[in-house]
């Protein structure tokens, strides 16, 4: 057999040389004007004023002003001070003190307070080794705190009577003074009255005797 042989003409490869010449170009800097940076403002401290639990102003020492505030204030507290310490305060006996005493609970029986002229006298009230302080003794707790919420009035005009400001007056739970007082059906009708004033009004509408 005879073989056929086919030639194959070669490819023909163009090599193309790439040479590069060229430098890149330089990068041009930013603007100076495009990098500043605005400068940050001082913002001065604030002084803040308050005020503690009994209402005294606090000022903050930070300034000049403040300081001249806060002396100021002690000015004051201190002129406060000294008109208190003015107050009268002369002494005065248990005799002066039960005088005083009585004179105000007649003058609540006859505007109507019934019910506070019978606490003052349902027991002779005490006065206290330290001359200032009045003990008074009260048959139960009821009568104890309906006492002491209505003693501001009290307490001025003894004051004020008998020329002394340190005068206080306390209150105590003993039973066994309720068996040194009996309390009238009046005495009664006035402490119903003053919790619900609504009985006042029954009493007229069907013309009941206390």
């Amino acid at each position: 057999m005879q073989e056929t042989v086919i030639e194959t003409p070669a490819a023909k490869i163009d090599i193309v040389d790439v040479s590069v010449d060229e430098k890149p170009a330089p990068i041009a800097p930013l603007p100076t004007a495009e990098l500043e940076v605005d400068t940050p403002e001082v913002v001065e401290p604030v002084v803040v004023k308050a005020e503690d639990k009994d209402g005294v102003v606090k000022v903050s020492a930070l300034s000049l002003s403040s300081i001249r505030m806060k002396r100021e204030l002690e000015q004051t507290q201190k002129a406060t001070q000294k008109t208190h310490d003015e107050l009268p305060r002369e002494p005065f006996t248990e005799t002066d003190m039960m005088l005083m005493w009585n004179r105000f609970a007649q003058r609540l029986s006859d505007n109507g307070q019934k019910i506070m002229a019978t606490y003052m006298q349902i027991n002779d009230p005490v006065l206290d080794k330290d001359g200032v302080t009045i003990r008074l003794e009260l048959p139960n707790e009821g009568s104890k705190v309906d006492f002491d919420n209505n003693k501001i009035e009290l307490l001025g005009y003894l004051r004020g009577k008998l020329h002394n400001h340190d005068i206080t007056i306390e209150t105590h739970v003993n039973e066994a003074v309720s068996a040194k007082h009996a309390f009238t059906p009046q005495e009664k009708f006035e402490k119903l009255k003053a919790i619900n004033p609504a009985i006042e009004t029954l009493r007229k509408m069907f013309d009941l005797d206390i």
